[in-house]
């Protein structure tokens, strides 16, 4: 049960980091933005406390220290510097690698945990280690904002100072402050015993607080955080309202109740104020009774203790849980199955011409259907988290290598498969790296060339019908296609005299081995990263563009299926062959007649209500034999806004897809990017209308 535990924690402390990193590169970007600051606070007090908890003693002392250091920040006692967020950034990669260690027998690197805690201290008053709340104390290992409303129990708090409180020097706002770091928290200030300003002694404290709190701590964790002022201060902690599992109990005590208890107010005067038709608060501030502070404490309990329990049932119907991949593979391999089975059913069905089974076949297509859109809709996952990974690259990279570089992400809500998004990072990363080391010039060189000091790299994702486009773009110096010519033919990829377009020269800087680089870098020069690139994105069956202008930059472009497993395609045969164009690129399906073919005049075009759109034969394509149709149909596509038709002998209709990857004997078969099986056993190919629109062009080029 502990190591469940144990691995929970570690999970969480991978995601807390990524939080933590992501709002350290926007706190570097705007350094006096509190808000962020808070959340690096938060993210550190939250990986301390639960690696308290869970037994990581090393992981927790390790960034007790620091959570002291953004404390202060917090405070205002310390500003923020590219120092601070540097070591920071170096923390959380120390704090990753320790979280690696856990398991196994060997430790994290302890020379280098202290190191970096020596470093942190510096920030800090010397001879002193200041804590959380300036009280000189350690912060109690409780729960964070986060976890407050998960579980937790609501506490009347009453803090009243005794009058001669600040002779000793305590401030009582950073106890308030602690107090809010345990969970949600509520204050009101009490003025009720201050004199008139000729009777008041400057020095003396005349006010008290009233604090509600929702915390997973217990009572003797609050009760810690005021060890310094009991002898001078009344404090009394209640447990007013725990989290509750019923609608019925949302329902909290009146504030007539709410004073009762508190003490405020006699029993007699809550029956008289009750026997008023006016609001009871109103009528005992009006009476004299109790202050409208007091009032005002108690509505403040009755709407936390009712918003906390409404949160939480809230929560409780939206909850998540986390399942293993394996699990969530193994339901989309399974409706994969479901659907190829339903598809035989209909097949079965309307060869029967049975109405009830036809029926049943009906019932099973709407079923198997909606479990596959949401055994996909699981693993679609937007691209947000894996572009916020590259932001800490760019950093650091551009600051090594001497470059000053902004870093811009777009559509980072694109959602697309799990599957393909765990394999696309290794890809983009040496793209990125790529960019920033061959596309961005140095400082001078931009200067000199009239662009500004600082480069852009532009990270953007879209849909295109069933593909995600993820493109990469620098205003670099662009690809030199002399040198890239020239080293292709040292290394003996073409032959001197070869005659290459420039689409071509730009395709070689993904042939193995191959780098433009003179000299062996920690970033380049080896010759790995584009053919690593290219491998990775066709095993996904996608495809890489590149698009070069000299000074100007160079975009990259890859394309990716939306998922591996199913999607929704149109089943058209030529001949006796089947085959499956992705439905989601499909615009419409119309005929061709030989009068358009002859308005074409020799053209393979044909206008679709006054618009001229080309058009391929897949026939021609194929080599299909037999006979043509007399009246053949045109399945019109758009593909990232370009129209082109796709002429086949029939169109025989809608058709789930479970996408089968072909073997390694026809991987390299153009057009086609994997098969599936159909209802009657027999099996269709999958067109890639992308790379039949590309070798189309090529041919017309020709």
């Amino acid at each position: 049960m502990m190591d469940a535990q144990k691995n929970l924690y570690r999970e969480e402390a991978y995601e807390l980091l990524a939080v933590l990193e992501d709002a350290l590169l926007e706190l570097e970007q705007h350094p006096g933005n509190m808000e962020v600051v808070g959340k690096v606070f938060r993210a550190m007090h939250t990986i301390k406390g639960s690696g308290a908890m869970f037994g990581f003693d090393d992981i927790a002392s390790f960034t007790h220290t620091i959570e002291t250091v953004y404390d202060m920040i917090r405070n205002g006692r310390l500003q923020v510097g590219k120092d601070i967020i540097s070591l920071t950034l170096k923390a959380c990669d120390h704090i990753k690698t320790m979280l690696g260690t856990i398991q196994g027998e060997e430790k994290a690197d302890e020379a280098k945990s202290h190191k970096l805690t020596e470093a942190f201290r510096k920030f800090l008053p010397q001879k002193e280690e200041e804590t959380p709340g300036g009280m000189g104390k350690s912060l109690p290992e409780v729960a964070s904002d986060r976890d407050a409303g998960e579980a937790g129990t609501t506490y009347r708090i009453r803090f009243k100072p005794h009058q001669d409180l600040f002779s000793n020097g305590t401030n009582p706002v950073p106890l308030l402050n602690e107090l809010r770091g345990l969970g949600e928290c509520s204050v009101i200030c009490h003025l009720k015993g201050l004199p008139e300003l000729q009777e008041m002694d400057p020095e003396g404290c005349y006010t008290g607080w009233d604090i509600i709190l929702t915390t997973g701590s217990d009572a003797n964790a609050i009760q810690d955080i005021f060890i310094f002022v009991e002898d001078t201060s009344d404090i009394s902690i209640e447990p007013i309202g725990c989290i509750l599992q019923d609608e019925d109990d949302l329902a909290y005590k009146k504030v007539g109740e709410i004073l009762l208890e508190r003490g405020d107010i006699r029993e007699g005067d809550l029956e008289k104020a009750l026997a008023s038709q006016k609001k009871i608060g109103e009528v005992l501030v009006e009476t004299g009774v109790v202050k409208r502070s007091q009032v005002a404490s108690a509505l403040m309990e009755q709407e936390q203790v009712r918003g906390t329990r409404k949160k939480h049932l809230a929560g409780d119907e939206t909850s998540s849980i986390r399942v293993p991949a394996l699990k969530l593979d193994a339901l989309v391999n399974l409706a994969g199955e479901l659907v190829t089975v339903q598809a035989r059913l209909s097949e079965f069905s309307a060869r029967e011409n049975d109405p009830d089974l036809m029926g049943i076949a009906e019932d099973v297509e709407h079923l198997s259907a909606e479990l596959r859109d949401i055994a996909m809709g699981i693993r679609m996952l937007p691209l947000g988290t894996t572009f916020a990974k590259f932001k800490r690259l760019v950093r650091d990279l551009s600051s090594e290598l001497g470059k000053e570089i902004g870093f811009i992400t777009e559509g980072e809500e694109t959602e697309l498969d799990k599957t393909v998004i765990d394999k696309l990072s290794d890809p983009l990363v040496h793209l990125i790296r790529n960019s920033i080391d061959h596309g961005i010039e140095q400082p001078d060189k931009r200067i000199a060339s009239g662009k500004p000091v600082q480069g852009f790299i532009r990270l953007t994702a879209e849909h295109a019908g069933a593909h995600v486009l993820i493109s990469i773009t620098d205003d670099g110096a662009g690809l030199d296609t002399g040198l890239i010519r020239a080293k292709a033919v040292e290394k003996g990829l073409i032959a001197a005299d070869a005659t290459l377009t420039e689409r071509e020269i730009h395709k070689l800087i993904f042939a193995p081995g191959f780098s433009t680089s003179t000299n062996v870098t920690s970033v380049s020069g080896r010759g790995v990263g584009m053919d690593v690139v290219r491998s990775s994105i066709e095993s996904l069956g996608g495809a890489v563009e590149v698009i070069s202008a000299p000074a100007r930059g160079t975009t990259i472009t890859l394309k990716l299926p939306l998922t591996l497993a199913i999607i929704d395609g149109l089943l058209i045969s030529l001949a006796d062959e089947s085959f499956v164009i992705p439905l989601a690129a499909v615009v419409e399906c119309v005929d061709l007649t030989g009068a358009d073919i002859s308005r074409g005049h020799g053209r393979h075009l044909i206008k679709v209500r006054d618009e001229i759109v080309p058009y391929i034969h897949l026939r021609e394509v194929f080599d299909t034999r037999g006979k043509r149709p007399e009246r053949e149909q045109v399945v019109i596509t758009d593909l990232a806004g370009k129209r082109v038709g796709f002429v086949v002998d029939k169109v025989i209709g809608e058709h789930q897809t479970v996408i089968k990857n072909l073997g390694h004997l026809f991987k390299a078969t153009n057009g086609v990017s994997g098969a599936t099986i159909l209802g009657d056993g027999s099996v269709a190919l999958i067109l890639d209308i992308h790379k039949l629109i590309q070798q189309a062009e090529v041919d017309d080029a020709a």
